[in-house]
């Protein structure tokens, strides 16, 4: 399975890009809430994969934060929400208004999603409620200034996560770490400094 892509972002638009990874192009889905964070066209991408299988086909779904990429695979796993709903739920809300959404049964904002239905809303409550009523603490590293977060203190908190370290340990190291958080430190940095507290 592809895990994620690295490369020329080729084509930039509202619910596609195209990966140029070592001269082989990557047609990827995405939904709104990434194609706000994608560098300009040219540039070098980094997108979170999502690769869906079926009889029929298979697409590649592409995510700027892991939070969306999780979101979208508890999204999909509900009876009748397939991936085109999934990205418009993810385009039509951000992931934290989403989890809220859901956490609180907040049947009215899941509606105003475009092409889910009472119906749908009620059974994404239903069975996403359980699975997301717990807090993510890479939220931790959002801030208004930065409503995506910074994406070094992120990777670095899932590095430490996938060493061994508890989502609460591996987020409470990379706080103290960004309280001295330059500009230029690279995630290597950012990680190698946490794991001496």
């Amino acid at each position: 399975m592809i895990a994620f892509l690295e490369g020329t972002l080729e084509v930039k638009e509202l619910a596609r890009a195209v990966l140029n990874c070592g001269g082989i192009g990557y047609e990827v889905t995405i939904p709104l809430s990434s194609f706000d964070r994608l560098p300009e066209q040219n540039k070098t991408c980094r997108l979170l994969i999502h690769h869906h299988i079926t009889e029929a086909d298979q697409k590649l779904y592409g995510f700027v934060t892991e939070s969306e990429r999780d979101m979208f695979t508890h999204l999909i796993t509900i009876n009748g929400v397939g991936p085109k709903l999934a990205v418009a739920a993810l385009s039509g809300l951000p992931v934290n208004e989403l989890r809220r959404a859901v956490v609180t049964g907040d049947l009215k904002t899941i509606c105003s999603i475009s092409g889910i239905g009472k119906k749908s809303a009620e059974r994404i409550i239903v069975e996403l409620r359980d699975r997301l009523d717990t807090p993510d603490q890479l939220d931790a590293f959002v801030t208004p200034a930065q409503p995506g977060g910074d994406s070094r203190l992120r990777d670095a908190a899932l590095a430490l996560q996938a060493l061994g370290q508890s989502p609460d340990a591996a987020a409470t190291k990379v706080k103290a770490v960004a309280q001295n958080l330059t500009p230029d430190m690279p995630v290597e940095e950012i990680i190698r400094r946490a794991l001496t507290r």
